[in-house]
């Protein structure tokens, strides 16, 4: 009965227009000050712990890292590979859309910034070569879920911190399905492509995937800045969304500049000579390839007793210079200039570039676009902190009164396995998401169901990937789909209009949601196999 109460007061106070944040809190309080044997005491220990989870410190630096990769300048290049990829296919400007947005999910561990970031520019493409307004919008806004199911996720995070499960095995098992959903959706699109004729874009070569893919290189590689260095032992998630949010900022404001006082300022001029440019190029390919080389070694023989940090920098200098003559040397033979001529020239090119790079390296870092991208982060990252802060305030009176012990004894009572249990969890996260934000559900529900999947063998990261998934589809799904009211922001459609584009779309995501929960191994295999089972003390 006490515990009716509980839920009743948080459908009361949500009801009545309260924040969710507010809502589960007050809620807890209320029942602990007046139905409860537990000490006011305990709302203070459990709010202190939550800005003492070191698991949870992941989220803001991933937000900030979001952020700076959310500038127009990275979500064109993505989609400008992903054309090149896919476009020439039937419904191909679509289909590169779903990519470009399962790229940018691996970048920003979010979807409503997925969508922002990749839908402003591609629904406008799209519609710009013949596909409806309608059309365009429902991909973006189904294939912008992707952003909390493709490593880095936030929600995964949030998750992982909830029950005390490893962040980097459920980094691990979003890989496949977070794949597997992007193809299903691509697939999906070229069927509906086929029926209505829908336009293809023109095939240019590999060439032009590989001219894309150097665009969008560097953005992607963080990527692997990220996952290699979580299963390379380098360092923690948590470590690694630090590194990820250094690195997204020095790609913004001076890779990119896309931002910033050296805002569309190149590294090359219209003035400079051309053989001085083939040496800057072949320059600059081999101090990528010496930074990448560094990176990616360290993370391989980080633990390694015979290779040592200057055997690693001696033969990545003798491959970055071969690299560099070798480009000079095919690019020059057609300038009628020598190797070294070329180097010549093209070291001024470095000059002026440092130069300008050192003069604006503390304005970039503190100019208006930078304050501008930490306030906004800050903003967002209050927010889910004060959710996340008050649903473990929430959990936290769940377990007091052992609730979730309750409810397991009585599901267990009823017959209940596996099976039938994680149709109970689908339906409850289903019609859940679509009144709460995913943060806020999953840390209220994930503490209850959690114990109970542990009592029927359900594995916890399987279960972690079902909740996302279910969290996906609530993004989609009226009246709170978040990535609903995004999608009705950027094309300035209604949001009745976009729930009805989005349907047909939602479907292939609720058959992917009943392969995901059925197939463990789709989401098992890749961390059984790197990082071994999750054990639960």
């Amino acid at each position: 009965m006490e515990s009716l109460i509980l839920f009743l007061l948080v459908i009361v106070l949500l009801f009545i227009g309260l924040p969710v944040g507010i809502s589960l809190g007050l809620s807890s309080i209320l029942f602990i000050t007046f139905f409860s044997h537990d000490s006011l005491s305990s709302v203070a220990i459990s709010l202190f712990g939550v800005g003492q989870h070191y698991t949870l410190l992941a989220i803001p630096f991933f937000i900030i890292a979001s952020s700076y990769m959310s500038t127009g300048g990275v979500a064109k290049r993505l989609i400008n590979f992903a054309i090149a990829s896919v476009g020439h296919f039937r419904g191909g400007l679509a289909m590169a859309s779903v990519l470009a947005c399962m790229m940018f999910a691996a970048l920003s561990g979010s979807s409503p910034a997925t969508v922002v970031a990749i839908g402003t520019i591609a629904i406008a493409g799209m519609v710009q070569v013949g596909y409806s307004k309608d059309f365009a919008a429902g991909i973006i806004a189904n294939a912008g879920t992707l952003g909390i199911l493709i490593p880095p996720s936030i929600v995964m995070v949030v998750y992982a911190a909830s029950v005390n499960v490893s962040v980097g095995r459920m980094f691990l098992a979003g890989v496949i399905p977070g794949l597997i959903a992007g193809g299903m959706l691509m697939l999906a699109i070229y069927v509906v492509a086929r029926i209505k004729n829908l336009p293809a874009e023109e095939w240019k070569g590999f060439s032009h995937i590989v001219k894309g893919g150097k665009e969008a290189g560097w953005g992607l590689f963080l990527v692997v800045i990220i996952m290699g260095g979580i299963y390379g032992g380098v360092f923690t998630p948590t470590e690694a969304a630090v590194v990820a949010a250094v690195y997204s900022m020095f790609i913004a404001l001076f890779v990119y500049r896309d931002m910033g006082p050296l805002k569309g300022k190149t590294w090359t001029n219209d003035e400079d000579a051309p053989h001085a440019r083939v040496g800057f190029n072949g320059m600059v390919y081999g101090v990528s390839f010496f930074l990448v080389w560094e990176i990616m070694s360290f993370f391989a023989f980080a633990s390694s007793e015979t290779v040592t940090g200057g055997d690693r920098a001696l033969w990545g200098a003798i491959m970055s210079v071969i690299i560099a003559i070798f480009y000079v040397y095919k690019r020059s033979s057609k300038l009628e200039a020598s190797v070294g001529a070329c180097l010549a020239a093209g070291t001024p090119i470095w000059g002026r570039n440092l130069s300008m790079m050192l003069r604006g390296f503390f304005p970039s870092l503190f100019g208006e676009e930078s304050r501008k991208v930490m306030l906004e982060g800050t903003k967002t990252t209050v927010m889910l902190m004060f959710i996340i802060a008050n649903a473990l305030l929430f959990a936290h009176t769940l377990s007091a009164e052992r609730i979730p012990q309750a409810i397991t004894e009585w599901m267990l009572d009823v017959g209940f396995n596996w099976f039938t249990f994680l149709i109970a969890v689908n339906i409850l996260l289903l019609i859940g998401g679509q009144f709460m934000e995913p943060s806020g559900l999953l840390v209220i529900v994930a503490p209850i169901v959690f114990p109970i999947a542990m009592e029927l063998g359900v594995d916890p990261i399987h279960l972690g990937i079902i909740m996302v998934v279910n969290m996906e589809i609530g993004m989609i799904t009226p009246p709170i789909g978040l990535n609903l009211f995004v999608t009705s922001s950027i094309t300035g459609m209604s949001l009745a209009r976009v729930v009805k584009a989005a349907m047909p779309f939602v479907l292939v995501l609720m058959v992917f949601l009943v392969m995901v929960t059925y197939i463990p191994a789709l989401s098992t295999a890749l961390p059984y196999s790197i990082m071994g089972p999750e054990i639960i003390q």
